[in-house]
């Protein structure tokens, strides 16, 4: 997918002031501590199509509404991904801004997850 210069813009300025982790290195800390959460901000129709095995939905639309009630340990390691890692990464500096410590965007996302092969759910295989 092609990305607009403005959005690009953004992605990069939040990129300045969160953390990324491979996709091996969300799997090793999810192997290390059963805390850590994998929490998918793609949309709906993307997280119906296929998704993380033991990951969680809060769509980047919602998810600074909804993230509070969801995690109120505001010290929770949370492994944020999208589709490629740039939804993610805006999502990551929104809940860094409200008091999360231990947030992660996962570069590449989805398109990463899947070409690694870690393992998925509900993705139709031909």
């Amino acid at each position: 997918m092609k990305h607009s210069e403005g959005f690009l813009n953004i992605v990069n300025d939040a990129k300045s002031r969160i953390n990324e982790v491979t996709v091996e290195e969300a799997r090793e800390r999810m192997a290390a501590s059963d805390g850590v959460r994998l929490i998918d901000v793609r949309e709906d129709n993307e997280w119906a199509s296929g998704h993380a095995k033991g990951a969680e939905h809060l769509g980047k639309g919602i998810i600074e509404r909804d993230i509070e009630s969801r995690v109120p340990d505001k010290e929770t390691e949370l492994m944020l991904y999208c589709g490629g890692g740039y939804r993610s990464a805006l999502a990551a500096d929104v809940l860094q801004k409200m008091g999360y410590r231990n947030v992660y965007s996962m570069a590449g996302g989805w398109k990463a997850w899947k070409e690694s092969g870690a393992p998925v759910k509900g993705e139709e295989t031909n």
